[in-house]
């Protein structure tokens, strides 16, 4: 038997850590990494902060040399060697996938620390997108001990399989 598609996910900070939070989703409470500033009303680009609002998921990206296919509603990517997303504010992609030469400055989706190995797209300032007001927001793995992010929500590689599994078009992510 198939398990309905969670309709809302809601991302809170904890009380007195303003970088550490939870994830709220049907009977799921998953603890996750926010941004070394916390949630932020008014996000900039390299802020730290982790954008507040409601934010669709857009797409799926993963490392299909470290882990099988996701299960997932949502649309799905590979990640290629050179996948990249634009961070440059003056630059006409920014804030979109890119394909990044090797000295090409970006924000690189292919990495050695596992923390991009699976990625959730979110449509944080993309409609329409606004120079500055900040670039690749994901839903990634989070670092050992659930350090900071520099802006996106993360959780245990397991966590967000699970999430996942769960999630499809129709799902909405609120933070704050």
């Amino acid at each position: 038997m198939k398990k309905a598609s969670f309709q809302c996910l809601w991302v809170r900070s904890r009380p007195g850590e303003p970088t550490r939070g939870w994830l709220l989703a049907g009977p799921l409470a998953l603890p996750v990494a926010l941004g070394r500033r916390g949630i932020r009303a008014n996000k900039r680009e390299g802020d730290g902060g982790t954008p507040r609002g409601t934010f669709r998921l857009r797409r799926v990206w993963w490392r299909a040399d470290r882990m099988a296919r996701p299960r997932t509603q949502l649309p799905v990517r590979r990640i290629r060697h050179d996948d990249g997303w634009c961070e440059d504010p003056r630059d006409r992609h920014y804030n979109r996938p890119i394909r990044l030469a090797p000295d090409r400055p970006g924000d690189r989706l292919r990495r050695a620390d596992r923390l991009y190995d699976l990625i959730v797209e979110l449509d944080h300032n993309t409609r329409p997108r606004i120079a500055g007001r900040g670039s690749a927001v994901f839903v990634h793995v989070a670092r050992p001990g659930f350090a900071p992010t520099a802006g996106c929500v993360a959780l245990t590689a397991p966590a967000l399989r699970r999430l996942i599994a769960r999630a499809g078009p129709r799902t909405r992510i609120v933070v704050g």
